[in-house]
C-alpha cells in the first residue's frame, strides 16, 4: 500500500489542480454566457428571440456531445494550445470546453430564478440591462449561484476522471492504469474512495455557504 501512496498523492493533486483551473474559466465564461441567455429569454429584461435561441443552440449542442467523444475531438485544438493532448493541462481545455454549457444554463437558471418584480423595479428606475445584471441579478441570486457551481464543481471531477481514460492524468488516470490495468484493486478502490470524499466535501461546503448566505 505504502508504494502507490505517493502516486495516489500526485494524483488527487493532479485532479484538484484541474477542477480548480477549469471551474474558474468555466465560472467567468457561465457567468457571461448565463446572463445573456437570461436577460434575453422570454422572462428576462430585453427579450430577444434570435439571440436567446442562437445561445441557447450553442449550449444545447455543446451538452450533446459526449465528454469522452469532445476530448478526441479537441485533440488538434488542445495540442495547438498547449502543445501536447495528454497529461493535466491537455485534459483542462477540453473541461473548460465541455463545462461552460453547463454553468451557462445552471447560471441562466439561478437567474431566472430571482422575484420578478425586484427587476422591474429597477428597471422602471432607469437601470440597463448590465445594471440590473450586477445591481440586483447577481447578488440576488447568489445563493442559487453557489449551488449550481457546486454542481458544476462535481460534475468537472466527473470530467476529469473520465479524462484519464485517455492520458489526462489525475485519478481517473491512475485508476485506469495502475488499478485496472495492473489488476490492483486496492488502487481501484482507493480513487473511486478518495473522488467520493472529494465529492462529498464539495457539495457539504457548497450547501452550508449557500444557507448561510441566504437572505429568504
Amino acid at each position: 500500500m505504502t508504494n502507490v501512496t505517493p502516486a495516489l498523492l500526485a494524483a488527487t493533486l493532479e485532479t484538484l489542480i484541474m477542477v480548480a483551473v477549469s471551474l474558474s474559466f468555466c465560472v467567468v465564461f457561465g457567468l457571461t454566457l448565463g446572463a445573456w441567455l437570461a436577460i434575453s429569454s422570454p422572462q428576462g429584461i430585453a427579450p430577444s428571440r434570435s439571440v436567446h435561441q442562437l445561445l441557447a443552440a450553442f449550449a444545447n449542442i455543446s451538452r450533446s456531445i459526449p465528454f469522452l467523444v469532445l476530448i478526441v475531438l479537441l485533440l488538434p485544438f488542445t495540442r495547438f494550445l498547449v502543445g501536447t493532448s495528454i497529461g493535466t493541462a491537455a485534459a483542462i481545455v477540453p473541461l473548460i470546453v465541455g463545462g461552460t454549457p453547463y454553468a451557462a444554463r445552471l447560471v441562466e437558471a439561478a437567474l431566472l430564478d430571482v422575484d420578478p418584480g425586484l427587476i422591474q423595479a429597477v428597471v422602471t428606475l432607469g437601470a440597463s440591462p448590465a445594471q440590473a445584471v450586477w445591481k440586483v441579478y447577481f447578488p440576488e441570486a447568489i445563493p442559487g449561484l453557489i449551488r449550481a457551481f457546486t454542481v458544476l464543481a462535481i460534475t468537472m471531477i466527473n470530467f476529469s476522471a473520465m479524462a484519464g481514460a485517455v492520458g489526462g492524468g489525475g485519478l481517473g488516470d491512475l485508476a485506469i492504469r495502475y488499478g485496472y490495468q495492473r489488476f490492483r484493486l486496492d488502487v481501484l478502490v482507493l480513487c473511486c474512495v478518495i473522488l467520493i470524499v472529494l465529492v462529498q466535501a464539495i457539495q457539504f461546503g457548497g450547501n452550508s455557504l449557500a444557507r448561510r448566505l441566504d437572505r429568504r
